[in-house]
């Protein structure tokens, strides 16, 4: 039985590897621009004081005076300790990050795979403050320096892009994925007050709606921990005026479920139901569950018992009633909600593909493109898991003994090995 398994998981691995390196044939690698003006005029810098950086393709054809920009996300910093300690890495750095960038997804320069945007000018904008971009001020003792510049990264880029051809688009999007899906609500309005009159400016956030839900335990981790991001970095001035004027506790305006209504420009929300990174940490953080008893539910769907799914179901309610009156009253916006456990959608090679997970038969990219380019409404709501056979979290249905999980797990780390070295090789 051993030696049965052994043999398919190695055929799957084969065919895994053929298909990972065959999609990775055409990989654009895009050059790192750092921001050289950027401490001069309005000192922004990143946690550990290097510049903003962004990378560029530029457009051509019909495309060259269009432009996407797309925030990096990468997570955020609510503390002084935690904040330090990833100023020392690629995410408070530039110094630290990659100086190339695969473009992928909403980036690719791939008519085949990105059909509406693929000769537009593109941009990725590096994530380096750790507020998603909405940071000002900075800490000082005797024997450390941290800058919270967030939002001065953000106005740095766009000053450096305005003279680039930025600044005569006629039309453009900005867009992000999971901290910089969150960078998108709450910059979207700004990013209109840069560009032309007539030009048109829309806006797409892809795993940014986070919710201020509770977690199993009853506790609002992620309200106390947004909560205190926005008093460290000085995030409150940098908020939306009218949505904190609106509430109480002004701070909860860094959740896009408060400040989606102020936006008056058009947005798009991309995002899954199940939405891994708030299944995992809004959810069920791991100090709602000490005893790891989703432990084995957040590794695979398949394996949730009667009431954890009941518990996700929960969620995926409380995330559609949170975005009820944005379906029902917003005439420019846009939604695909779809019922995968996913978390970024828009960066994959694969968000328009033979596979690609689809509503209504539509995919991501589909239902994007019409959306912005007004082709037909574009509002898709994904029946509730586990429907939806497109998902990609649905292929591991097979349950795999305990025994065999060492062996899994190392053939897994072998085939992300071989992906590395062989795929690599073109380069």
């Amino acid at each position: 039985m051993e030696m049965s398994l052994n043999v398919i998981v190695a055929v799957v691995v084969a065919l895994l590897l053929l298909l990972t390196c065959h999609g990775q044939e055409q990989r654009l690698l895009v050059p790192m621009t750092l921001v050289r003006n950027a401490s001069a005029d309005l000192h922004a810098f990143c946690l550990d004081g290097s510049l903003p950086a962004y990378h560029i393709h530029r457009g051509f054809g019909a495309g060259k005076n269009n432009w996407l920009l797309q925030f990096e996300g990468g997570g955020w910093c609510n503390s002084l300790q935690s904040c330090l300690e990833r100023a020392k890495t690629r995410r408070g750095s530039t110094s630290l990050m990659s100086k190339y960038e695969v473009f992928s997804g909403i980036l690719s320069n791939n008519a085949s795979l990105n059909p509406d945007f693929y000769n537009w000018n593109r941009v990725k904008l590096r994530y380096c403050d750790g507020a998603s971009f909405t940071g000002d001020g900075k800490f000082q003792n005797e024997t450390s320096l941290i800058y919270f510049r967030g939002q001065k990264i953000w106005e740095a880029i766009i000053l450096d892009l305005l003279p680039k051809g930025l600044g005569s688009a006629r039309k453009a999007l900005l867009s992000g994925c999971s901290a910089g899906g969150l960078a998108s609500f709450l910059h979207c309005d700004n990013f209109t007050n840069y560009l032309p009159k007539n030009a048109t400016v829309k806006c797409l956030g892809d795993a940014g709606f986070f919710l201020d839900e509770k977690d199993i335990s009853f506790k609002r981790t992620m309200r106390t921990f947004y909560t205190n991001l926005v008093s460290l970095q000085g995030v409150e001035q940098n908020l939306d005026t009218n949505c904190t004027s609106s509430l109480n506790t002004p701070q909860l305006c860094f959740f896009p479920q408060y400040a989606l209504k102020f936006i008056t420009t058009p947005f798009f929300i991309l995002n899954s139901a199940y939405d891994t990174f708030q299944f995992h940490n809004i959810l069920v953080p791991n100090s709602a569950d000490p005893h790891g008893h989703w432990n084995r539910c957040k590794q695979d769907p398949a394996a949730c018992d009667a009431s954890q799914i009941e518990t996700l179901q929960g969620f995926r309610r409380d995330m559609l009633l949170a975005l009820r009156g944005f379906l029902e009253d917003s005439i420019s916006g846009g939604m695909f909600i779809n019922s995968c456990f996913a978390h970024c959608q828009s960066e994959s090679q694969d968000w328009f593909g033979v596979d690609s997970p689809r509503i209504h038969n539509k995919t991501i990219a589909e239902a994007v493109g019409d959306w912005y380019f007004s082709r037909r409404v574009s509002k898709e709501i994904d029946c509730a898991y586990p429907c939806d056979s497109t998902c990609h979290n649905l292929i591991p249905s097979i349950q795999v003994p305990d025994k065999n999980q060492s062996l899994l797990k190392r053939q897994s780390a072998s085939l992300k090995l071989l992906q590395i070295l062989g795929c690599l090789a073109a380069f």
